[in-house]
């Protein structure tokens, strides 16, 4: 389950975030700082073409969804997510939470009405070493726009650009 996060999961986002196994797979790999932490939270609170989601497992708070450059006329948004893998893999529920997250992702955003605009793509980046969401993005629609290298830590690194259409939008467009 996805519901809008509070100022009570701030600290927790920023753990899940840090987590070795979660920087490997990011954009950006340096370990956040509660400072840091603190100002991009405020910045995201405020922002209209932003939300940051929590996914409850079982009751308990377990991953974050994030969804950026929220363009309502366009039908488009960005997105990625990440969970908590110490919490997770203790209980034996990675695996499942990996899947049941992203499944929940695209079922909200289809779903999502902003003032009668629907979105109609979703767009994320995926470093080409995270396999594992590669194949799960192409088992939920997902298709690669394009690949390029990026700078990761003095480090070029294949990046997916990866976009999923509404299927809805997909009908529209034939």
């Amino acid at each position: 389950m996805l519901r809008p996060a509070t100022d009570e999961d701030r600290e927790h986002v920023r753990v899940w975030r840090n987590h070795p196994d979660v920087r490997a797979v990011s954009l950006t790999q340096h370990e956040i700082g509660p400072a840091e932490h603190a100002a991009w939270w405020e910045r995201v609170r405020t922002d209209p073409t932003r939300e940051v989601l929590v996914y409850e497992r079982g009751g308990i708070p377990a991953g974050v969804v994030s969804l950026w450059d929220i363009d309502r006329e366009a039908g488009s948004l960005w997105w990625g997510y990440y969970l908590d893998n110490e919490g997770l893999t203790a209980r034996g529920e990675l695996l499942p939470a990996w899947i049941q997250i992203q499944r929940d992702a695209v079922r909200y955003v289809d779903a999502l009405d902003l003032d009668g605009h629907r979105i109609d793509t979703m767009d994320a980046e995926v470093l080409d070493i995270n396999e594992g969401v590669r194949s799960f993005n192409a088992r939920q629609g997902f298709v690669d726009v394009e690949t390029y290298d990026r700078d990761i830590n003095g480090t070029t690194v294949l990046v997916h650009h990866v976009r999923r259409t509404r299927p809805a939008a997909r009908k529209e467009e034939k």
